[in-house]
C-alpha cells in the first residue's frame, strides 16, 4: 500500500511522501479549514453511506435464499465499491490522504453472469467498504457535533481538537479503503504497466508504418515510374533507356537497403539465427567507438526476453555514439538465478539521466513493463555505467 500527502508535493511537480499536514496553530490555516470541510461534510456522506449499507446488506442477506438474493447482494456490494471510492476523493481532496484506488474487480469465477455474480460475492474491497460504512457513522456524529459546537465554544483549540479527529479518519481509510494487499497493489502495476506496453507498441507500429511510407515505399513508386518511361523509350531511343534502367538499378539497390534497416528495427535476423553474442557484436560494430561485448549465458532467454534485451543495449549504444563523446564502451550480459543482467559503460562525458521526457525515461518504462529493472549512474564528467535487469525465462523449443 502507497500512501502519500499532497501538501508537501516537491518543487519540480514531482510527489514524495511526507508525514502529513502542518502542525495545527490556533491561527486557523487552509489546511485546518479543510479538516472542518470534511468533518461537517462527513455526517450526510456518513448517513447515506450507513443507509445504503443495512439496506444492502439486509435485503441481499434476506433473500439469500431465493434466486434473486445473491446476484443483488452483488449488485450492493459493488455499490459499495462505489461509495468507498467516494470517501477516497473525499479523503484526497480535504485531508490530503492519497491512497492508491484498488485495482478492477477480477472474475476469478469466469466469464458470464454467473462468472461476475461469484466475483461480487468474492470482493474484499467491497466487504471492507462495507465495514467502512457501519463504523463510520458513530465518528461522523461525534465529528459533526464536536466541530460545530467548537466554532461558537472551542473556538482557540478547535484546530488541535479537528486534527486529532481527522487522524482518525485517516487511519480508517489507510486501513479499509485501500487495496486490500501486496497483490492487490502488484495488480494495480502490471495494469499501469500494460499500458505503457500498448503504447509502446502502438509508438513502433506508427514508426514503421511512416518509414515505409517515406522510405521504401516511395522509392519502390519511383523505381515503377521510371522503369515505365525506360520502356517508352525503349526502341526510339536505347541509350536514354539504358540510363534509366541503370538508375533505376540504384534505386532499387537503395529501396532494399532501407526495407533491411527496417526489418532490423523490427527483429534482426542475426538474433534469431545466432543469439545475443552474435547480434550484440553486430550492435557494436556500428558504434562510433570502440566497443568490447561480453555474452556469459549458457542458454537463450525467451525470444521476448532476448528481444528486449537486444534493443536496449542497441538504444545505449545509439546514445553512446551520439552524445557520450566517449573514447571507448563496454557490454557486459551474464544471468544470475532467475535475472538476465545487461551492463553498458562508457568514458564518456557523463550526465545522462532517465528522468521524465527522456530516452533513459523510455528505456525504464519498456523495463519497466516486462518486471525489469533500470538504473543510470552517470555523474557529470562520467562514466556512465547503466544496468539493466530482465526477468529470466527459459526458451521455448520450437516444434
Amino acid at each position: 500500500m502507497t500512501v502519500t500527502s499532497d501538501t508537501g508535493a516537491a518543487a519540480d511537480g514531482g510527489s514524495v511522501e511526507n508525514e502529513g499536514p502542518p502542525p495545527a496553530r490556533f491561527a486557523y490555516e487552509r489546511h485546518t479549514w479543510k479538516e472542518i470541510a470534511y468533518l461537517l461534510s462527513g455526517l450526510p456522506s456518513a448517513i447515506v453511506g450507513f443507509v445504503y449499507t443495512v439496506f444492502m446488506v439486509a435485503t441481499g442477506v434476506g433473500l439469500s435464499v431465493t434466486v434473486v438474493g445473491l446476484p443483488l447482494l452483488a449488485l450492493g456490494l459493488a455499490g459499495s465499491r462505489q461509495l468507498g471510492r467516494w470517501e477516497r476523493l473525499r479523503a484526497r481532496g480535504l485531508l490530503g490522504v492519497r491512497v492508491e484506488e484498488p485495482s478492477p474487480l477480477a472474475r476469478h469465477g469466469g466469464d458470464g453472469f454467473f462468472g461476475r455474480v461469484w466475483a461480487g460475492l468474492k470482493d474484499p474491497v467491497a466487504w471492507r467498504s462495507v465495514l467502512y460504512g457501519f463504523i463510520r457513522l458513530p465518528l461522523a456524529v461525534v465529528g459533526f457535533t464536536v466541530t460545530l459546537a467548537g466554532l461558537f465554544v472551542l473556538w482557540p483549540v478547535l484546530p488541535y481538537v479537528v486534527r486529532g479527529m481527522t487522524n482518525v479518519d485517516r487511519a480508517l481509510v489507510r486501513s479499509l479503503l485501500s487495496p486490500s494487499d501486496e497483490l492487490e497493489r502488484r495488480i494495480a502495476e502490471l495494469e499501469s504497466d500494460r499500458g505503457v506496453v500498448v503504447d509502446t507498441a502502438a509508438a513502433d507500429l506508427r514508426r514503421i508504418e511512416r518509414d515505409l511510407h517515406d522510405g521504401a515505399q516511395a522509392r519502390l513508386v519511383a523505381l515503377a515510374m521510371g522503369l515505365g518511361l525506360a520502356k517508352e523509350k525503349l526502341l526510339e531511343d536505347p541509350d536514354a533507356a539504358a540510363a534509366m534502367v541503370d538508375e533505376a538499378h540504384g534505386e532499387v539497390k537503395l529501396a532494399l537497403q532501407e526495407l533491411r534497416d527496417l526489418a532490423r528495427g523490427i527483429h534482426p535476423a542475426v538474433l534469431t539465427d545466432r543469439g545475443l553474442d552474435a547480434a550484440l557484436s553486430s550492435v557494436a560494430s556500428r558504434c562510433t567507438v570502440p566497443v568490447q561485448v561480453t555474452v556469459d549465458l549458457a542458454d537463450r532467454p525467451a525470444e521476448a526476453i532476448e528481444g528486449i534485451a537486444y534493443f536496449t543495449v542497441s538504444e545505449l549504444l545509439q546514445n553512446v555514439s551520439k552524445h557520450a563523446r566517449a573514447g571507448q564502451a563496454s557490454v557486459d550480459v551474464w544471468r544470475n538465478d532467475d535475472r538476465l543482467l545487461i551492463q553498458v559503460q562508457d568514458d564518456g562525458r557523463g550526465g545522462a539521466s532517465a528522468e521524465s521526457g527522456s530516452g533513459m525515461a523510455g528505456l525504464a518504462e519498456r523495463l519497466g513493463a516486462v518486471d525489469g529493472l533500470f538504473v543510470v549512474d552517470s555523474p557529470p564528467g562520467g562514466p556512465t555505467v547503466v544496468t539493466a535487469e530482465l526477468p529470466w525465462r527459459d526458451r521455448t523449443p520450437r516444434a
